[in-house]
C-alpha cells in the first residue's frame, strides 16, 4: 500500500558515502595532521594572549573552482613568506553558503554549478582541496553550516566559523562546543552582538546532540565544551559597521560582563564593508589604528580575497578564472598591502 503519511514532499532519497569511506579515498598524511594540530595550538596561544601574532583569515568568499583556489593558495603562500613571525595566515576555504532565500549553496551541494546537486562529488572535491592546501603548508579555515559535513573533513581544518545566520541556532552552538579547533562566532546579520555572545557562552558548556559517526552510524555525541570560541564582528544591516574602536570595546565589555574571554576578530567584509570589497581597506586601516592604540583584544581579521577582484554571475555562461561568484573580493594584488599594514602594526604588540 502506498505510504500516505511519510515523505509526502520527498521526491527521491540519494545514497551518501560515509566519512570513513571518504577519508580512505582521500587520506590525510601525517604531515597534514601535524600542521593542523600545530596550528590549532598556536591559535589557542593567541587567544590565551600568550602569542602576540595576529591571525589573518584570507581567501575567496566561497570556493567554486578548486583549481583556482589552489592557485590562490600557492600565490598567497609565496607572497606572505617572511611574515610568519608576526602573522598567522589561515586560508579561507568555504564550501557551504547559507542563503537568505535561495541560490547556489556552495561547492559541496552543487559542485557542477548546474543544479545537479552531486553532494558526494562535492564532498570529495572539498576534502581533496583541503588536503592539497595543507600539503602546501597552509592551514585552512571554514564555516560549519551543515552539522554533519564536519565529519567528512574536520581533521583538515585548523579554524572554524559559525556564521551570522546560524549563531542563534541551538544545534550550531552544540556543534561548536564539540569541534576540536577554535571557533569564531559571528554577530547576527542585523548586527546584534548579544546573540553571538550568548552562542559563545553556550558553547563553553557540555552538550549532547545526535549526529553521524565516521562510519555513518547515527549516534549521540556528548561534548565537554569549547573554551576557544571567540567573537567575530561583521557589521549588520540594521546597526551598520562595528569595526571601529568604540564598537570593538563595546563588544569587549559585553563579553567581560559574562566573564567570557574578550577575544575579537574583525571581519573586514560583509556588513563592515557594506558589501563593497574595496571598503575592506578602510576597515583594516581602522583595525590597525585600534591595535596601535592598545586594543589588545583584537586577535585578527578576516579578508575576502581572490585571484581576481570583484564578482561575477555564475549563471552567465563561461566563468572568469579566479573571480568570485558570491560576494565581491579584493584581488590578491590589492590584498597584499593589507598584509603589510597588519605586519607593521603587529610589530608593536
Amino acid at each position: 500500500m502506498t505510504n500516505f503519511i511519510e515523505d509526502l514532499h520527498i521526491t527521491r532519497i540519494h545514497p551518501l558515502l560515509s566519512p570513513a569511506v571518504l577519508a580512505e579515498e582521500i587520506p590525510a598524511t601525517t604531515e597534514d595532521l601535524k600542521l593542523v594540530a600545530s596550528t590549532r595550538k598556536q591559535l589557542e596561544s593567541i587567544l590565551d594572549s600568550q602569542d602576540s601574532r595576529l591571525l589573518v583569515i584570507a581567501g575567496p568568499c566561497s570556493i567554486h573552482d578548486p583549481e583556482a583556489a589552489l592557485d590562490y593558495a600557492t600565490q598567497i603562500k609565496a607572497k606572505t613568506r617572511g611574515m610568519e613571525d608576526r602573522l598567522i595566515l589561515i586560508m579561507r576555504v568555504y564550501f557551504e553558503k547559507p542563503r537568505t532565500v535561495v541560490g547556489w549553496k556552495g561547492l559541496i551541494s552543487d559542485p557542477d554549478l548546474d543544479g545537479s546537486f552531486d553532494i558526494n562529488k562535492g564532498l570529495r572535491s572539498a576534502r581533496r582541496l583541503l588536503r592539497d592546501v595543507s600539503e602546501l603548508g597552509i592551514p585552512a579555515g571554514t564555516e560549519f553550516l551543515d552539522t554533519t559535513f564536519g565529519q567528512y573533513y574536520a581533521d583538515l581544518v585548523s579554524w572554524a566559523a559559525i556564521g551570522a545566520r546560524t549563531s542563534e541556532s541551538q544545534i550550531h552552538r552544540e556543534l561548536a562546543s564539540g569541534l576540536s579547533m577554535p571557533v569564531g562566532i559571528k554577530n547576527r546579520t542585523d548586527g546584534d552582538v548579544q546573540v553571538a555572545v550568548d552562542a559563545i557562552r553556550a558553547a563553553t558548556y557540555k552538550h549532547l546532540f545526535p549526529s553521524l559517526t565516521k562510519e555513518g552510524v547515527p549516534a549521540i555525541f556528548e561534548t565537554k565544551g569549547n573554551r576557544y570560541c571567540h567573537l567575530i564582528l561583521r557589521g549588520g544591516d540594521r546597526t551598520g559597521p562595528n569595526y571601529d574602536e568604540e564598537a570593538v570595546l563595546d563588544a569587549v565589555r559585553l563579553l567581560a560582563r559574562y566573564e567570557m574571554p574578550t577575544n575579537v576578530i574583525v571581519d573586514c567584509s560583509h556588513g563592515n564593508s557594506k558589501k563593497d570589497p574595496h571598503n575592506q581597506k578602510e576597515v583594516v586601516r581602522s583595525v590597525a589604528a585600534s591595535i596601535k592604540n592598545g586594543v589588545s583584544e583584537i586577535k585578527g581579521v578576516m579578508l575576502e580575497s581572490n585571484l581576481v577582484g570583484g564578482r561575477q554571475e555564475y549563471a552567465s555562461g563561461e566563468l572568469r578564472y579566479g573571480q568570485s561568484i558570491t560576494d565581491g573580493c579584493l584581488s590578491l594584488e590589492e590584498t597584499m598591502p593589507l598584509f603589510e599594514q597588519l605586519y607593521d602594526v603587529a610589530a608593536g604588540i
